[in-house]
């Protein structure tokens, strides 16, 4: 594990955006753990998250003009990012936002910031079903970019629809996209594996794995 992704974990910990217990998820399933980026919720958190995020992007070597964030999280998730990039590696890249409601004065329109031209990155939390990537994917095409690649906080590796498949392979395959992450579900069972604190909930979640994941 690299050591970025050991400072996230241990911040969505600190933050209690990563808790251990017993959690019923939109899917019905009895989670061993809950993640919720909502709770990023200062200054320092945005540091150390945009940081995460433009070292994934670094270490993947991914290539983008622009970045969008989907409303509602991924909009301060895509500003903190886009800041790290180029305060971290000096890449200015653009970025970009969309409204859930269409504005009909001012400048109008449901996107905010640079226009989505040219290789388009999306930036967000998680995937669960895919719903909201899926319509992020129609507002890029339908703006002209181009969209092959997101960026998540967290890859759950869990059976989606199809229980063949992960969520995020379902659409990795319909879209023709990767997605990338900045930990995953086995980053979390090697943390726990080493942390004598959370050691504990380590059989659950190796129950979970075998149950749900792919």
């Amino acid at each position: 594990m690299q050591e970025y992704q050991r400072k996230f974990i241990e911040l969505a910990l600190e933050r209690q955006v990563l808790k251990f217990g017993s959690f019923i998820l939109k899917s019905g399933r009895s989670s061993p753990y809950f993640f919720n980026a909502g709770s990023f919720c200062t200054g320092r958190d945005l540091a150390v998250l945009g940081s995460c995020y433009a070292k994934t992007i670094a270490d993947s070597a991914i290539y983008c003009d622009v970045v969008f964030g989907p409303a509602y999280k991924g909009i301060p998730l895509a500003c903190a990012t886009a800041m790290s990039l180029s305060l971290e590696y000096g890449r200015d890249v653009p970025w970009c936002f969309n409204r859930k409601e269409k504005k009909d004065h001012g400048e109008g329109g449901r996107l905010v910031g640079a226009p989505l031209n040219g290789e388009v990155l999306l930036i967000d939390d998680v995937i669960t079903a895919g719903t909201a990537i899926r319509e992020s994917a129609e507002i890029i095409r339908l703006n002209g970019g181009s969209f092959h690649t997101a960026l998540i906080a967290l890859d759950r590796q869990e059976k989606g629809r199809n229980e063949q498949q992960s969520a995020i392979e379902e659409v990795q395959e319909e879209l023709g996209i990767q997605v990338i992450s900045i930990i995953t579900f086995s980053d979390l069972i090697s943390f726990v594996e080493k942390d004598e604190m959370l050691r504990s909930h380590l059989p659950v979640m190796l129950e979970y794995r075998e149950q749900y994941g792919v």
